[in-house]
């Protein structure tokens, strides 16, 4: 019994000892490579959690022209050196990032079958450890779901959204 309490405690602490050495001396920090076993996993994971009954919250404001225009001045203000510019390469700072940030905006559209309330959560919080700031103390609530709607309809937006945007 002795024995067993023993070699229990001496394998819990192995293994805090080993995951230290690990996480302080060996786990990679810089941007080039992949993911961790599972990292990915646990990050989505995490996020899809957080974000919970929020996915599905409707935008108080409507996706007209206006507030498509709106939120794409917003985007080119704050979001277009990560997320990229219509129809151009992404930039130096979005190569240089890890997890690289998804191109947004045409020819790649990378959000708009996520529910307008997924990317106002992540607009409003960020995300950590991705380079995602959170714009909820930067930016007014009106100004999140311009952005938010923006990028729900970016395959779908009117000319003077568009023009803001290709600029």
């Amino acid at each position: 019994m002795k024995s067993t309490l023993i070699g229990f405690v001496l394998g819990v602490v192995l293994s805090v000892v080993g995951a230290v050495l690990f996480l302080t001396r060996v786990m990679p920090v810089k941007t080039e490579g992949g993911p961790l076993p599972f990292e990915w996993m646990i990050a989505h994971s995490a996020l899809h959690h957080a974000i919970g009954a929020d996915e599905g919250k409707p935008s108080p404001i409507p996706a007209d022209a206006q507030n498509l225009v709106a939120g794409a001045h917003i985007y080119r203000e704050q979001c277009a050196v990560c997320h990229g510019d219509w129809g151009r390469a992404p930039s130096a700072t979005a190569k240089g990032m890890f997890p690289p940030p998804p191109q947004l905006l045409p020819p790649k559209t990378g959000v708009t079958d996520d529910a307008v309330g997924e990317t106002y959560w992540k607009v409003r919080n960020g995300i950590r450890l991705t380079g995602m700031p959170g714009y909820g103390s930067s930016l007014s609530d009106t100004e999140m779901w311009q952005v938010s709607l923006l990028l729900l309809h970016a395959n779908e937006l009117p000319a003077q959204a568009q023009d803001v945007l290709k600029r």
